[in-house]
């Protein structure tokens, strides 16, 4: 066999990308990593709700459940070394109508098959008591006292700085463009690099099943972008709910859901819009009107409440709901895709399971170095440090602002750059979560070397992909 640089290359640094990175990093493996943007997170990672799900609703028996529960428990053990918040908030699946009060049991039913058996029912007084805001009109839910929020930037930097500091290689603005696998080793061409490695791991996300392709001359399955949309509404708006507002899911999405976030204000979203494109998730204003709404109804004090930023990000949806992780071993090809809606969640247990399918040999350092993140998370600032709240407009001078009145009559400016998918340049510069932040000390702790994060909350987050 012919010698290779890297035992292992991982196309895409999304989160789950950046987990399976510090894995196989961790039991030893030399890893390079090939990404097509500029940063980690540069795709379908960088918009989601931030929920670390529990998987009662999961189909049970699925992969998708396993590592979800894998990762669940991996991620409690090793948040407090690493500095990653946790925002334990509980969530509730709420019924409005008899029809979704009906479902309640057979939900109650999953949950406790999935092993979630501190799931349970509780009466519309029970529901008011514990969120006193939301609509009068609700007439029962399902509490699942387990589902809560973490910081979606610090958890995949961290992955990825572990694998930095274990030896990971990390290329940036490099889209995989040929592939060719000689004598068991694989020579892959990216942005103008050229990596040798035994095996390839797709984590390509909305480019997936091309890469797939690309590899190995078809796919077994092929991506349907799904655009999600957001609302984030003002700071004071986090002292409405304390807990994640879920709808009954239906056979498509599990729907709306309204949260706080660790970064101190309510989100709403997301929306679920099939599309073509697989780069550009735009903004649209009929759909930020009806995310609006829809908090309204839950919460009728959002009514009157300003919305601080909106954005909007593409799911890796497939033909099928499940996970496409499988495994040519023969060919030295993984691939771990079609991970549309938990993979915040699930990412470390898919990094588990991949490797547990990879035929590969490595030996694991004997201690690991562990990076300590910097705290993004508003409940657990102090209050000395903690921000104030901020205004209900939101605009950079160096950036045009379009004003617009949402239906409910909530007057705000929405950013030229969030309306066409495009980040504010001062947002970019203000600091960057991948490809700057793999050059930095990791250990530096709050020294100018440390790493950088993007500081989400009350500004635009990311709203499209970045220039």
């Amino acid at each position: 066999m012919a010698e290779a640089e890297a035992d292992v290359a991982i196309i895409g640094a999304g989160v789950v990308g950046c987990a399976m990175a510090r894995r196989f990093a961790l039991e030893g493996a030399t890893v390079a990593v090939l990404e097509a943007g500029s940063d980690i997170l540069s795709g379908a990672s960088k918009a989601n709700s931030a929920i670390l799900h529990t998987g009662f609703d999961a189909p049970p028996g699925s992969l998708e459940l396993a590592c979800m529960q894998a990762a669940y428990g991996e991620y409690m053990e090793i948040r407090g070394a690493m500095n990653l918040p946790v925002l334990e908030t509980g969530a509730m699946v709420a019924a409005w109508t008899p029809g979704e009060e009906a479902r309640l049991p057979d939900l109650l039913a999953q949950a406790h098959e999935n092993g979630v058996t501190d799931a349970e029912i509780i009466p519309r007084e029970a529901v008011l008591a514990r969120e006193p805001n939301i609509a009068a009109t609700v007439r029962a839910a399902l509490l699942v006292p387990r589902e809560h929020l973490i910081d979606p930037w610090s958890a995949p930097l961290a992955y990825a700085t572990q694998a930095k500091m274990l030896g990971a290689r990390f290329l940036f603005n490099a889209p995989l463009s040929f592939a060719e696998r000689r004598d068991g080793v694989w020579h892959l061409d990216a942005g103008g690099a050229t990596v040798t490695a035994r095996s390839v791991i797709n984590c390509a996300g909305n480019q997936g099943d091309r890469i797939e392709t690309l590899l190995l001359g078809a796919s077994r399955f092929g991506i349907r972008p799904r655009k999600g949309q957001f609302v984030v509404f003002d700071k004071a708006s986090g002292a409405l709910l304390r807990t994640i507002l879920l709808p009954v899911p239906n056979d498509r999405t599990k729907g709306v859901v309204l949260t706080r976030t660790v970064f101190g204000n309510l989100l709403v979203g997301p929306t679920a819009e099939e599309q073509e494109d697989r780069e550009r998730p735009d903004v649209t204003r009929p759909e930020l009107d009806m995310l609006v709404a829809k908090a309204a109804e839950l919460v009728p004090a959002l009514a009157d409440m300003p919305v601080t930023a909106v954005y909007a990000g593409l799911r890796p949806a497939t033909e099928k709901k499940e996970y496409r992780v499988h495994a040519e071993p023969d060919l030295g090809y993984y691939c771990a895709g079609g991970i549309r809606s938990t993979g915040l969640t699930a990412a470390l247990g898919i990094a588990r399971h991949v490797f547990a399918l990879w035929d590969g040999a490595a030996e694991p350092p004997a201690d690991p170095p562990v990076p300590v993140m910097p705290n993004l998370a508003e409940h657990l600032a102090p209050r000395s440090v903690a921000r104030p709240p901020v205004p209900a407009v939101r605009t950079r001078r160096r950036h045009s602002a379009r004003s617009w009145a949402p239906a409910t009559g909530t007057a705000w400016h929405w950013p030229e750059s969030a309306r066409s998918g495009r980040m504010p340049a001062a947002r970019r510069n203000a600091g960057r979560a991948g490809s700057d932040a793999m050059d930095s000390d990791p250990s530096a702790g709050n020294k100018g070397g440390r790493p950088r994060h993007f500081a989400v909350g009350h500004q635009v987050r990311s709203t499209g992909t970045q220039p």
